[in-house]
């Protein structure tokens, strides 16, 4: 697809000004995070552990990604979480530990995906839906169309192919013991999707959502570059799907709460709700933030359910500091002066 590119291309000044926002201000909370619980686990950064940390924190990481994806064009995507628990129990219902089937219903999980994202993305922007609603109503479809086929139970099981890219990894190697396959995938779709972003379509995504309308008179395809943010969004749980799959197994709570996680996890990072702002990194450092205070939270023995007052203070917290940094009000102008005479004239008054 070419699409005509709006803006320039960045450079030096831009990436830096990106570190001094939202990717410094979340690599410093990250780094005072891993501060706290090195203090309650010394162990915590030795090799096995921190792949086990990496290994869990992978499928946010991804999730995190496709949501940047819809959010910096100026939209959102609540259909994620319950996408995720769909394609898990789908899986698992046509593998049905058939280790011949892995493969083939990978496939499947991946078209059913960019159907998904394809529906959510045109009824947006065709139909003109709020991407809010739209979402939601897709989270509600596939959370109850699931439930009425598994009869609120799943059934079958994932084949123990389909749970290697969720479990194992890369075994000796030197000082880590084994490299999860999770953190493999995670760092290669990061690394594609900062090079997506460094592309025509990435500045074209980024166009649409710091200004549509001025986009479209640019030459951009406003709903095409959306609609495809969709698609990724989606395409992006598919995968987070699979190695949740293959990490946490089949349940019925599988996939639940997801979206509002992701959503977290980006708004730490400084993207800007409404678009047109934020880094791939930066997104995936709130992934990785969001994580490591999960895991502060259980080694400080909190109860889980604190876990979405957290996020909702995050989230508020977040969008007010990022509306404090970019406010567009202009400066106060100084009152002008009165004569102190009728035919006085202001001396920055000028002669008819």
């Amino acid at each position: 697809m070419n699409v005509e590119n709006p803006l320039p291309r960045p450079r030096f000044g831009s990436a830096l000004s990106a570190l001094r926002g939202g990717t410094g201000t979340v690599s410093v909370l990250l780094v005072l995070i891993f501060v706290v619980i090195a203090t309650q686990n010394p162990s915590f950064f030795e090799g096995p552990p921190l792949m086990a940390f990496a290994k869990k924190a992978a499928p946010l990481v991804i999730l995190a990604i496709g949501q940047y994806l819809v959010i910096v064009s100026g939209e959102f995507d609540l259909s994620v979480g319950s996408l995720v628990g769909a394609q898990v129990v789908i899986a698992a219902r046509l593998i049905d530990g058939d280790e011949a089937m892995t493969f083939p219903v990978i496939g499947v999980m991946l078209l059913f995906g960019l159907l998904v994202g394809l529906v959510n993305g045109l009824v947006t922007t065709l139909l003109k839906v709020p991407s809010i609603i739209t979402t939601l109503g897709t989270m509600l479809i596939l959370f109850g169309a699931v439930r009425y086929w598994t009869g609120g139970a799943p059934t079958g099981a994932l084949s123990e192919n389909f749970r290697v890219f969720g479990r194992h990894g890369l075994d000796g190697v030197p000082g880590l013991g084994q490299l999860p396959w999770a953190l493999v995938v995670a760092a290669v779709l990061t690394v594609g999707a900062i090079l997506l972003m460094r592309s025509p379509y990435g500045r074209s995504l980024m166009a649409t959502g710091d200004n549509d309308t001025a986009a479209a008179f640019s030459g951009v395809r406003v709903g095409r570059v959306r609609t495809l943010a969709f698609v990724g969004s989606a395409l992006m749980a598919t995968v987070a799907a699979v190695l949740i799959g293959g990490f946490a197994g089949v349940t019925a709570q599988v996939g639940q709460g997801l979206e509002f996680t992701a959503i977290t996890a980006v708004v730490l990072g400084g993207v800007v709700l409404g678009g047109g702002r934020g880094t791939v990194v930066a997104a995936a450092l709130g992934a990785l933030t969001v994580e490591a205070l999960f895991t502060l939270f259980n080694q400080l023995y909190l109860p889980s359910t604190i876990q979405p007052t957290a996020q909702g203070l995050i989230i508020v917290a977040a969008v007010a500091y990022a509306s404090r940094r970019t406010d567009p009000r202009p400066p106060k102008r100084r009152p002008r002066r009165r004569p102190d005479h009728p035919n006085e004239r202001p001396l920055d008054s000028s002669r008819r």
